[in-house]
């Protein structure tokens, strides 16, 4: 799957049945291990960047992006009864680096589980792209991703433009197959409900940057 024109248009597009079956219960053994408590797990990126799965993936982005095409933050989803959660619209805003350097037009700082964040210029997450392989089946009750089609080009969208820019832009459902990735432009508009009924929701979510940070700073990922 690669087309270029619908990513650059709508910000978002589906790459059916990537995963066959017996990779997909590779990736259960990611989940099992997982604390179970936590709406999103971050994990090292060296854990699972070099399964030959991801090694597909980043082919695929490296397409996308350019041969410098590399995963740079990995998040694993498992939404369940137990574990659920609903995400309001949102623009994903940080990075994870190593350390902290103070550099112009980087900030506020965080850390998340305890992983250092920082919020970059937007002109960074503009230029990134993020994967999200779906474990699980996801249908209307099972929290898919929603999006706003052609958000990722309005630029920084402020909490009081979210609803007009939602409108304005429509709303799609990301339904999935279990093996299906969805890939998106990082800084498309989303958010989704919280899943109905006893089934999970496992997702690898995979952010990619194909170029280096400002001097002083680096990708965790990075070697």
């Amino acid at each position: 799957m690669y087309a270029p024109a619908e990513l650059n248009a709508r910000g978002a597009i589906c790459a059916p049945s990537f995963l066959p079956p017996e990779e997909i219960e590779e990736f259960v053994k990611i989940f099992a291990a997982r604390e179970a408590a936590r709406p999103g797990e971050r994990l090292e990126v060296k854990s699972v960047a070099d399964r030959p799965q991801i090694a597909r993936v980043t082919s695929l982005l490296r397409k996308y992006l350019g041969e410098s095409a590399r995963p740079v933050r990995v998040i694993a989803f498992d939404k369940h009864s137990q574990n659920n959660w609903f995400l309001s619209w949102h623009q994903d805003r940080t990075i994870e680096v190593k350390r902290r350097a103070e550099v112009e037009d980087y900030g506020p700082w965080t850390r998340k589980q305890g992983r250092l964040h920082v919020s970059p210029p937007f002109a960074v997450i503009e230029r990134m792209l993020t994967v999200r392989m779906h474990v699980d089946a996801v249908d209307e009750a099972n929290a898919p991703l929603l999006i706003a089609p052609g958000s990722h080009k309005a630029g920084v969208i402020l909490e009081t433009q979210i609803s007009s820019v939602v409108d304005r832009c429509g709303v799609q459902t990301c339904l999935a197959e279990a093996g299906d990735i969805w890939i998106y432009s990082t800084p498309i508009l989303h958010a989704s409900k919280r899943a109905v009924g006893q089934r999970r929701r496992r997702v690898l979510q995979i952010d990619y940057a194909a170029f280096d940070l400002p001097a002083g700073l680096e990708w965790a990922a990075d070697d």
